[in-house]
Parts: structure tokens; sequence; C-alpha cells
């Protein structure tokens, strides 16, 4: 049966999600924080976790952004193939939740509408919208606004086959030592390996907007999440890039099928806000 669904319901929920993942954190990177100023043995990287922590609860008494860089919105919808979407155009109906989000909650409009004349848009649209078809009658919203301090040090590696998984470790620690203090560490890293150019790309944001204390179900993988998260926090960058064990709270990796001449691997890293905010329609 064909459920249809008001493209004003995508709009209104797009709008509070805006300001809800611009105030608080996710849960699972609450948790992670907390758990990164217990594992943090420098004074000045404990420190700098204090403060974020501060700023964090300030944030949330006085109901402004955690950080003064409110992002470009990303957002994701799962649309399910019995979902008739009614009464407006898709695309508007998600720029329209963004206008109104970044209105009502005060948040800084950081979107150029052309990217060299740099001439601001003045409501922080357009989105990036990807829209998935899935089975089912229901709308899954992912909304992430990525902030651009961490977005300029991501990197795309397009490698040989023979470099194999030695390669794609190396990318990974290349991409986050040249990030350093720059990507506001504590990091969490998201990796795409396989597909495409693009394809790559894509997943490595989509793993950004996966629980923290998730794991791949491909055991391979989840080794090397595991071995990778090791691996940053022995660079010493630590909190703030002054030093310290926790460099990155975690490491997802997203894989997908390749073509038998490539490698790519995408590294899209995020600083310790990393906000996303999921809701089903």
């Amino acid at each position: 049966m064909i459920r249809e669904i008001p493209v004003h319901q995508i709009s209104r929920n797009i709008c509070q999600m805006c300001i809800e993942a611009n105030i608080s954190l996710s849960s699972d990177m609450q948790k992670g924080l907390a758990r990164a100023g217990k594992e943090e043995i420098s004074p000045l990287g404990k420190k700098v976790l204090e403060q974020l922590e501060e700023n964090l609860e300030i944030a949330g008494q006085e109901q402004i952004p955690i950080c003064q860089d409110t992002g470009m919105a990303v957002v994701f919808l799962e649309v399910g193939q019995d979902v008739h979407l009614v009464d407006g155009d898709l695309r508007e109906a998600v720029d329209e939740g963004v206008r109104r989000g970044y209105r009502e909650g005060y948040l800084r409009k950081s979107v150029v509408r052309d990217p060299i004349l740099r001439e601001n848009t003045g409501d922080n649209t357009p989105a990036v919208l990807y829209v998935k078809l899935v089975p089912g009658d229901q709308v899954k919203i992912t909304l992430a606004p990525k902030g651009f301090g961490s977005e300029n040090m991501s990197r795309i590696f397009m490698l040989k086959p023979a470099d194999g998984l030695d390669g794609v470790r190396e990318a990974i620690l290349a991409a986050v030592r040249e990030a350093g203090p720059n990507a506001c560490p504590p990091m969490v890293v998201g990796v795409g390996i396989g597909g495409t150019f693009e394809k790559c790309a894509l997943m490595a944001k989509e793993a950004l907007t996966r629980d923290l204390d998730s794991s791949s179900e491909i055991p391979w993988v989840a080794d090397l999440e595991r071995e990778m998260l090791a691996k940053i926090n022995g660079l010493g960058i630590g909190p703030g890039g002054l030093g310290g064990r926790v460099t990155a709270m975690g490491v997802n990796i997203n894989t997908y099928p390749t073509h038998i001449a490539g490698l790519p691997v995408a590294v899209n890293i995020c600083c310790h806000v990393n906000r996303h905010a999921v809701r089903v329609i």
C-alpha cells in the first residue's frame, strides 16, 4: 500500500534537526568525549577536553551553537519505495527546512552561491542532498551539518590494487598527520574504501554519521577500524593538537566493490563535534 507523506513534514523535521544538531551533541558523541577525558594522560590534553565539556554544557544551557561554524547542511534521505511524496517539491522542501532552521536557530549562514564569486546566499541553502530508494513506507532523515575546518583536511587517494591494505593504512595515517591541529581534534575519521572516485568520498561522509560505538559487520574492516584508531592515537597529536593520547575518538570505515584496476580510498575527517541527527517519518 502506498503511503502519502506531505513534503512539509520533511521541512519541519529538518528545521528542528538543524537546531538540534548544532546545539547538542548526539548521545554517542557525548559518551565518546567523556571517554576521551578518562583516557587522556596529558595534563594539557585533559585541560582541552575539560574546556570542550564546559563548552558543551554552556551550549545546552544557553541553547546556542556548540561551535561558531554551524556548517553546510548535508542531508541523507532514505525514501521507502512505498512512499508517495506530495504537496510540493522535495528539493525545495529540504532547502526550506534548512532555511528556517538556520534562521530560527540564529545559526551562522556559511554557504556562498558561487564557489569563485563568493556571494553568501544568506540562508545557508542549498543543502547538499543525497536521496536513496529503499524498501518500505518510511522516510529516514539523517542531517549532518559539516564544518569546514575539518572538511578542508579531508582527502581522496586513488591507490593501485598492488598498494593493498598497507597502502590503505598509510593513506589514512597520511590524511590525519596532515590534518594535525587544523581538524580540531579529538576527531572522528570516516573512511570509504572501494567504488569509484565519488563513491568512496560519499561512503566516507556517511561513515561519519554512524554510531561512534558501532563496528563494521565485515570482520577485516572491523579489525582495521580498531587498528587505525590505535595507530592514529599513537601519533601524539592529541586534543586541540597540543599533544596527548586521544587524537581520534573513532574510525568508521565503509566499503564497496570496485574495479579490478583501482583501489579508491577517501578520508573524511570531522572535528570533536561531529554533528548528526536522525529521524524517521
